[in-house]
């Protein structure tokens, strides 16, 4: 078995159903495709709410959602974003990072050997693609937190406001995670859109 580590969501699997669809399989609702699942399909048993320094943004086009799709940039100042760490494996991390990176979870991953040997200066840029830039954002009970971004910042693109879809599936997950209403949850993502 891998080591754990806590994989932090910024985006849509900050909802717990749309995670499941990158760990046990499935269609997300709303969504435009299907995903296998990890090779180690079980759902986390623990998850928290944090606030993580730095930018939430919208960017480029969504093939799943349609729209803009959420990054984070973490050296963003003067600003936070809303999250949600789930405590997994470095491999079903790897197997959701894979996914989200429009790859088939497999043996071998390098992101996976990556995640347990820790990265190098808190940063790894696995390639030039959306989700390919791993950051080391924190560490929970002596496991760091992990999450994946574009290797751009806030300031370096173009913005481009998420699909209805995508909006509903993060505020899900914001609810989910936080207890925020409809009108903290609005206020929020409008700030950032």
């Amino acid at each position: 078995m891998s080591p754990d580590v806590w994989y932090v969501s910024y985006g849509s699997n900050m909802c717990r159903d749309r995670l499941g669809a990158y760990l046990l399989g499935g269609q997300p609702e709303g969504a435009l495709r299907s995903y296998v699942g990890a090779r180690t399909p079980v759902m986390p048993v623990e998850d928290v709410a944090v606030d993580l320094p730095g930018r939430l943004y919208f960017a480029g086009e969504s093939t799943t959602w349609t729209g803009g799709v959420a990054f984070y940039d973490h050296d963003a100042i003067g600003s936070w974003t809303a999250a949600r760490a789930y405590r997994m494996t470095a491999e079903q991390f790897a197997d959701v990072a894979a996914q989200e990176m429009d790859r088939l979870p497999a043996p071998g991953d390098p992101i996976e050997k990556i995640v347990m040997e820790g990265l190098e200066k808190g940063r790894h840029e696995a390639g030039p693609g959306h989700y390919e830039t791993l950051v080391e954002v924190g560490r929970r009970d002596g496991l760091p937190m992990l999450t994946f971004t574009a290797p751009h910042g806030f300031d370096a693109v173009e913005h481009n406001r998420p699909s209805a879809a995508y909006a509903a599936m993060l505020a899900r997950g914001l609810h989910e995670s936080r207890g925020w209403d409809e009108q903290q949850t609005e206020t929020y993502l409008l700030d950032r859109c």
